[in-house]
């Protein structure tokens, strides 16, 4: 009789198992991300094969179904309601993500304080710290009523018959990886864990309904531990950026089937909790130095919302053989890129020179409307050319050093004009979709050339 295997090979990518290790997952096709763990003989049936999340219920058509039977539950920060597309939906599983000590458990704590002063009952499920812990911080953050309960637990079957018996319409989970299931014989936090957990969470909230939401940790990389097959699994992902020394966090939405990807809300870290930053532009160009070179402000989208960011840069003669680079904010190998751009179209001889660009406020930029305020910000810092602070710009480099359009134009100049911005540098083409009037003096360029030669034609009449 052939001796029963008691370890499996699992990637930790995608979450599938394999019988031996291999190089490369055959599912994914991701390197060196199969882990060995402990199985235990299967079950005849687990909570994740269970007869679908409505059993018992004949298939409807779609004119059938209500769409004003659940209503979205409020939670009482407007950052918070734009992020996950309006507000709590009943039956949602959400993942929040983000580093130790950024602020995860406090905000969600936060958000149940203003559940229950809604009188909606909510159910705080710990499995990282005791009762007492959950209370001191649960002090600092105001009065709470008594539709809040806690539970310290990490069993699922436990956490299951509780759920089922109190009937709560919110659940926070934190953490996921500190949850078990006995089905499974490997360690909490380990892949196959993981997997189980979460599909046993997603069948309570689609079953009940009840809205769940999942604390993950992050790795190193920035990403949620463990498979991912765990945020393909959930309704939404949130992720809190910031430094954790840093009085500002972003909750960043990377995947929501209630509303639109890449909102972001920015949230400030104080003493009695998570203070709404209504205005995050206004706070963003805060301390922006006077007369400084190598600093523009930019307009870009998150979601959409346009954002006034400054970005810094500082470039000045190498000391060593090799040039530095270093890049806080933005894509490193874009601004590498930018780089040759300019020194290949415009003569920018920057190659025996160090480069430090910045976001200034802890923001990550992604949106390619950054290019233009990157390259301007080299430019100014390299000549010592100091851009004027009504000034702002936006618009995507092509390796030509043409001036390409971006999306959103009529909004981006709506936010600028609203700080009190003056001129505005952009795409020539995208002067066509623009509705109405502005305030603004729009200067559209066509190539890098136009935008620089602008910045020093002012700085000489500012010298005159």
């Amino acid at each position: 009789m052939a001796k029963e295997k008691t370890t499996a090979f699992f990637c930790s990518e995608c979450g599938n198992e394999f019988s031996k290790w291999m190089g490369q997952c055959p599912a994914c096709k991701s390197w060196n991300t199969l882990v060995e763990e402990p199985v235990g003989p299967k079950k005849a049936k687990s909570h994740a094969q269970g007869s679908g999340l409505q059993s018992g219920k004949a298939p409807v058509t779609l004119k059938e179904i209500d769409l004003n039977a659940q209503d979205v539950i409020g939670t009482g920060m407007g950052e918070l309601d734009r992020v996950l597309g309006g507000g709590i939906v009943p039956g949602a599983l959400v993942l929040v993500g983000g580093d130790p000590g950024i602020g995860k458990s406090t905000l969600l704590l936060q958000m149940c304080r203003n559940l229950c002063n809604s009188d909606k009952k909510v159910l705080y499920v710990s499995g990282e710290e005791s009762l007492t812990q959950i209370k001191m911080r649960a002090e600092r953050l105001g009065d709470f009523k008594d539709a809040l309960s806690l539970y310290c637990e990490t069993d699922l079957a436990d956490i299951e018959a509780t759920i089922r018996k109190m009937k709560p319409e919110v659940v926070i989970i934190d953490s996921i990886q500190t949850m078990y299931t006995q089905e499974i014989t490997s360690a909490p936090g380990s892949v196959s864990q993981v997997r189980e957990a979460c599909a046993i969470l997603l069948h309570l909230a689609k079953s009940l309904p009840v809205s769940v939401f999942i604390v993950g940790h992050v790795t190193k990389e920035g990403t949620v531990a463990g498979p991912r097959v765990l945020e393909h699994m959930v309704d939404t992902v949130l992720y809190l950026e910031g430094d954790r020394y840093n009085a500002y966090r972003i909750l960043r939405g990377v995947k929501n089937r209630f509303g639109s990807t890449g909102e972001i809300g920015v949230f400030e870290m104080c003493q009695d909790g998570m203070r709404e930053v209504v205005n995050p532009s206004e706070y963003m160009l805060s301390g922006r130095p006077a007369g400084a070179s190598g600093s523009v402000s930019i307009c870009t989208m998150e979601g959409s919302r346009p954002f006034l960011i400054e970005i810094q840069a500082l470039v000045c003669r190498t000391a060593f053989g090799m040039p530095r680079r270093q890049v806080t904010g933005i894509d490193y190998n874009r601004v590498n890129l930018l780089m040759a751009v300019l020194e290949k179209r415009m003569g920018l001889k920057t190659g025996d020179c160090d480069a430090y660009v910045n976001v200034a406020g802890g923001m990550k930029l992604q949106e390619r409307a950054a290019d233009l305020g990157v390259c301007l910000a080299i430019v100014s810092c390299y000549e010592d050319i100091a851009i004027d602070e009504s000034v702002v710009v936006f618009g995507e480099v092509g390796l030509s050093g043409e001036v390409r359009s971006v999306g959103n134009v009529s909004g981006r100049i709506a936010e600028a004009g609203r700080l009190g911005f003056t001129t505005c540098i952009l795409p020539k083409s995208a002067l066509k979709q623009l509705k109405g009037e502005t305030r603004l003096n729009l200067v559209g360029v066509e190539t890098l050339t136009e935008a620089i030669q602008y910045i020093r034609k002012n700085q000489r009449k500012a010298e005159d």
